[in-house]
């Protein structure tokens, strides 16, 4: 007999052999209720040896959750059907599930929570968690939806994540003693970085129309883009050349990114202020909801926050290498204060120089990433002026050296901008609404204010504005406020005079974060009850809108009030695509193309193929689909134009055919929540057409 018999034999000796009236009853119901099994045995845990039973529990629930979720990504993998679903005469007792089979979650949580339980205490009852699991397992198999190697696996793979889980939080625990910031450090980005990755693959947000976009700018690299430099897409083709064209190969690099942003501003937090004010600096950065959504979402943003942090660490290094107050502390506890200036004395300028050499990369790369990467240059001058310590850089070669570096990184946009007609300066200078002269708008200014107060929470952005204004007297504060206030008040005025995103003025809320947790935070304890009141309640507001921002679903607003529709019913709006485009290839050859780049952009990624789509001018601003080929050497083929909303074709469109057909789509959400309109044109026989120029940028 082969595996697979001896399988199917044991599972039918189980599910039929073994029947009998009381296991009817008793089967379904531990398969289903487990958890109530459990619960008495851990109330009497928690009776005799509270404090350890609940170490233990917040393992044995981690051990659950990872191995469920890992688990799940092993039943795509083998992808193997459930025993209800391909033999005959099984006993089925409860609902047969629509998920694969091999292995069996249920046997992975139930072991994987049992396991700490039992290796981790000596009580009594601890054989009653693992006897509990080995009946979850079996009762699985009895009422029929799994095989026994099914349950085994599971079994093993839910203790093997249990002893790994239970390995991590003792080493946790022996380095805790020596490194408590570090180590909590690790350990809260570690649990912030695989929620976000178990979101990016089962979350409810489809691709956005910027990452969809930046996408289509990877699979055709080059040395810029019409709108922005060319880093974000030469990350998402690294990222898509390990894991694939999917939602993780394109998004893993928002996690890897916030990750390392939160590193770095630990870093400088705890070289400004100390360890703690570090620690909460990378906290406040995940749960802001401003910054929390670029761990997930991978735009320009999540890559160019880190430059600009890894430039604000490099700048005080350079400019204020062993010259802080914790610097002077941590001398002071071996020397005398003239020693502290003979060590001062004895750094080269070699060393010093490396730090702008540095710096100069890190702004460079941060101005292929974003162009307000820019604001640095002045937000740096602006703290040498004011801070009379370092007011003799300016006369050394090192900030030279650093704009120099910088300019020649960024060199390439410089050089692709000249080949073509300068379109991305255009572009800048068409955002800038200087075109329309000075046109004050009290409405915009009002509605700038109000997206910074929502991306903030408000409770948050008023201790961050006090805090930076507290510490702007000495030489650390000076840096905190150089590189917040002139960056926020330039916005504010911008806004005043044209459209300003809620996202633009994002880098000066970063030091802004070190100020509050070096004024709110790292004080905590000394600090009067109502102010303490003010700062938890902050920090939990800020939470909690980042919760809600992750599952909108929970407020059940509709589609034209949910700030996340934009990222939903992509796919299936894809789908639909997909299933026109298969059936009119079957006759002749089929392009597809809209007159919005980001519809384009997203047909790209969620049409069946990947192909390749067009965007066509009816009258809009130029975008990159412009600077590629279009469709105009595919005469007799037929086409898909689809546009948002029920809509009429376009006479242009409708002449550049010889028969034109509508369908009207409305796009689902992954849980089936009706989305947006779309009107779908099945075009036949393309004669061609004469296509303009975009002349607005």
């Amino acid at each position: 007999m082969s595996l697979s018999e001896i399988d199917s034999y044991i599972f039918f000796h189980i599910n039929i052999s073994f029947s009998n009236d009381l296991f009817d009853v008793l089967m379904p119901f531990i398969t289903n209720k487990a958890y109530l099994i459990f619960l008495p045995f851990f109330i009497w845990m928690l009776c005799k040896e509270r404090k350890k039973a609940l170490v233990i529990l917040g393992i044995a629930l981690t051990s659950l959750l990872i191995a469920d979720w890992f688990a799940n990504e092993l039943k795509l993998y083998f992808e193997r059907l459930r025993p209800c679903s391909e033999l005959d005469n099984v006993r089925l007792l409860v609902g047969c599930g629509r998920s694969f089979s091999f292995p069996s979650n249920h046997a992975v949580n139930a072991f994987a929570f049992a396991t700490p339980f039992y290796l981790m205490t000596r009580s009594r009852v601890r054989a009653a968690f693992f006897i509990i699991a080995l009946l979850v397992g079996f009762s699985r198999v009895y009422v029929g939806v799994h095989y026994p190697s099914d349950v085994i696996a599971g079994a093993l793979f839910g203790m093997l994540m249990a002893f790994v889980m239970m390995q991590c939080y003792t080493r946790a625990s022996i380095r805790f003693r020596d490194r408590p910031h570090t180590t909590l450090l690790i350990v809260f980005l570690s649990a912030f970085s695989l929620f976000r990755l178990y979101y990016v693959l089962h979350g409810s947000l489809d691709l956005s129309p910027d990452e969809a976009h930046y996408w289509e700018w990877s699979r055709r690299l080059d040395m810029s883009y019409y709108s922005k430099g060319p880093m974000i897409a030469y990350l998402i083709s690294l990222g898509t050349s390990i894991f694939g064209d999917t939602l993780l190969g394109i998004r893993i690099m928002a996690v890897i990114f916030l990750g390392a942003s939160s590193i770095t501003i630990f870093h400088l937090g705890k070289r400004l202020y100390g360890e703690t004010a570090g620690l909460a600096s990378a906290f406040m950065l995940n749960i802001i909801p401003l910054f929390a959504a670029f761990g997930i979402i991978f735009t320009i943003d999540s890559p160019f926050i880190f430059f600009w942090i890894l430039s604000l660490f490099l700048f005080w290094k350079a400019v204020g290498f062993h010259t802080n107050e914790t610097d002077k502390a941590e001398y002071g506890k071996k020397k005398d204060h003239a020693s502290v200036l003979s060590s001062r004395e004895d750094i080269t300028k070699q060393s010093l120089l490396i730090y702008w050499v540095l710096l100069g990369f890190s702004v460079g790369i941060g101005l292929l990433t974003k162009y307000t990467m820019a604001l640095f240059y002045p937000c740096a001058l602006i703290y040498l002026l004011l801070s009379k310590e370092s007011r003799k850089t300016l006369l050394t070669k090192g900030p030279l050296l650093m704009l120099f570096i910088s300019v020649l990184v960024f060199s390439p946009v410089i050089v692709w901008n000249a080949q073509h007609d300068w379109v991305t300066f255009r572009h800048t200078l068409g955002q800038t609404h200087l075109s329309e002269g000075l046109n004050l708008s009290p409405v915009r200014f009002i509605e700038f204010v109000g997206s910074q107060v929502g991306v903030i929470t408000p409770f948050l952005i008023v201790l961050i504005g006090v805090s930076t204004w507290k510490l702007r007297k000495d030489r650390r504060g000076a840096f905190l406020f150089s590189f917040a206030v002139p960056i926020l008040g330039f916005f504010l005025l911008k806004s005043m005079q044209g459209k300003v995103q809620a996202n633009w003025a994002m880098m000066g809320y970063v030091t802004g974060i070190i100020a509050f947790a070096a004024w709110y935070i790292r004080g905590f304890d000394k600090m009067q009850r109502y102010r303490r009141m003010l700062v938890i309640g902050a920090v939990i507001h800020a939470c909690v809108v980042t919760a809600l921002a992750h599952y909108p679903s929970v407020l059940n607003l509709p589609v034209h009030m949910d700030p996340t529709a934009r990222l939903r019913g992509w796919e299936s709006l894809g789908k639909e695509v997909s299933r026109y485009h298969e059936q009119m290839q079957r006759t002749n050859s089929v392009f597809i193309f809209s007159d919005k780049y980001q519809i384009s952009s997203e047909l790209a990624f969620y049409v069946q193929g990947n192909p390749v789509t067009y965007c066509m001018n009816l009258g809009r601003r130029m975008n990159q689909y412009d600077l590629w080929p279009g469709f105009h050497d595919r005469l007799h083929s037929d086409a898909i134009f689809v546009r948002k909303g029920d809509s009429r074709v376009p006479d242009k469109i409708a002449n550049a055919f010889s028969q034109v057909e509508k369908r009207v789509y409305k796009a689902y959400t992954k849980g089936h929540v009706t989305g947006k309109e779309y009107s779908i044109f099945l075009c036949h026989d393309f004669k061609g057409l004469d296509e303009k120029r975009p002349v607005k940028y």
